[in-house]
């Protein structure tokens, strides 16, 4: 199933005003710990897969990538990120991740941030990718964490004051479609366990060499209203993966 809320006029604008969306990767409560498990970026060929506004692609440049190649879905996203772009060696490439073709071996690295918990076919995407990675290729990404999909209403449990009693996690071993809120709006994500997500990786032909549940850095925790409660459940999963020679 392949899903362009982006292209939504009312979605992509309330999606515009998210904090992540004005203020970039600072902006985003997991880019320390997404950046801290990143590999060596000067001279590589890298792949960032639903790059939307187009920061992992610029800040690979300013590591001194070789080139990079952002996908996505979505045209509004697209042309945000070209907009915000003035560099020959990104180019931005507009279709769903589902329907990439790359030549093998053809990049180095290859990055996700926040996109593949709405792809059906996680396997499929991990041999794609295999594939185009050289051996000894980096694959990083990001997802929300299985403990936060398990249920599809993704919200607290709240007392008789409003406030924010415990989160729930149910259905946990029921693995597949969630239809969740975001921003007002339906959208379906896959629900998939930690152990799946390794899984797939180790099947598909990589090695695992870091996981991370990231907490808020210390000045979100210090700033932003409510980041406390986000110590209490992890909201995002990230895993380092290399392929195997």
């Amino acid at each position: 199933m392949k899903q362009n809320k982006y292209d939504d006029p009312v979605f992509f604008t309330n999606y515009s005003q998210m904090a992540r969306s004005v203020g970039g990767l600072e902006a985003a409560g997991e880019w320390p710990a997404f950046r801290a498990m990143l590999p060596e970026l000067r001279d590589q060929r890298v792949l960032d897969l639903g790059c939307g506004f187009g920061w992992h692609c610029r800040y690979a440049r300013e590591r001194q990538a070789r080139s990079v190649i952002g996908v996505d879905l979505s045209e509004n996203m697209l042309a945000r990120a070209r907009a915000s772009t003035d560099d020959s060696a990104i180019e931005y490439r507009q279709m769903a991740i589902e329907d990439i073709d790359f030549a093998g071996e053809q990049f180095d690295v290859v990055i996700s941030s926040l996109t593949l918990h709405y792809i059906e076919r996680f396997d499929a995407v991990c041999q794609k990718i295999h594939h185009y990675l050289v051996p000894g290729g980096a694959f990083v990404f990001s997802v929300e964490h299985p403990i936060f999909t398990a249920l599809a209403a993704q919200d607290w449990i709240y007392g008789s004051q409003g406030e924010r009693l415990h989160w729930p996690v149910d259905d946990y071993q029921s693995e597949g479609p969630r239809q969740a809120r975001f921003l007002d709006n339906d959208v379906v994500k896959y629900h998939r366990t930690v152990a799946t997500h390794i899984n797939v990786l180790l099947d598909s032909g990589f090695g695992i060499t870091r996981l991370s549940e990231p907490q808020p850095p210390q000045y979100m925790l210090d700033t932003v209203p409510g980041m406390q409660d986000e110590l209490r459940r992890p909201m995002f999963l990230i895993i380092a993966a290399t392929k195997l020679p």
